[in-house]
């Protein structure tokens, strides 16, 4: 399905840069929102679409670069929603990300073209598909961070905007 790798999602930080900052795409569509689906040891799990961000790159430019790398669409950055972290370190998956520390910046984004979605040149390490999940189902839906659960109120989706999540997975 795609023909390159790059680093896994949750890379390593560098000594030259230990706060890794990332993007992730709120994509929806019909009451439903795009997700990109991880395995791990444990099983598999979603994200929003996104990574991270290179040196000398804008925000926008990639959101716009990892929704096209990993599933092969266009995408328009829109608003803000909201920032959060995760220091992993703080978190269950310790052993493996120990000394990970990513801020990831979240924006609504409108769908510009899904017409070769899954066509993705570059996926990450441990990425196995994709899924329009409907909006009333993520509450059961195992989704990182988890706390984006809490986003769906009366099968709708109440974005925080603006907000800083802190510390969370």
């Amino acid at each position: 399905m795609f023909p390159k790798q790059k680093s896994t999602h949750f890379a390593r930080s560098s000594n030259n840069n230990p706060i890794r900052p990332a993007v992730r795409a709120i994509l929806q569509k019909d009451g439903k929102i795009l997700l990109v689906k991880l395995k791990d040891n444990a099983g598999g799990f979603f994200v929003l679409p996104g990574g991270g961000q290179k040196h000398g790159e804008t925000m926008f430019e990639a959101l716009r670069r990892e929704c096209a790398e990993e599933l092969g669409i266009a995408v328009k950055p829109g608003r803000l929603c909201y920032v959060r972290e995760y220091i992993g370190a703080n978190h269950e998956f310790v052993q493996r990300h120990k000394y990970f520390h990513q801020v990831e910046i979240v924006f609504e984004c409108d769908l510009l073209d899904d017409s070769q979605i899954g066509s993705g040149t570059e996926e990450d390490l441990r990425q196995v598909g994709f899924a329009w999940v409907p909006i009333a189902d993520l509450p059961r839906t195992n989704i990182r961070p988890s706390v984006f659960k809490d986003f769906v109120k009366d099968g709708k989706l109440e974005i925080p905007y603006g907000a800083y999540l802190g510390d969370t997975n």
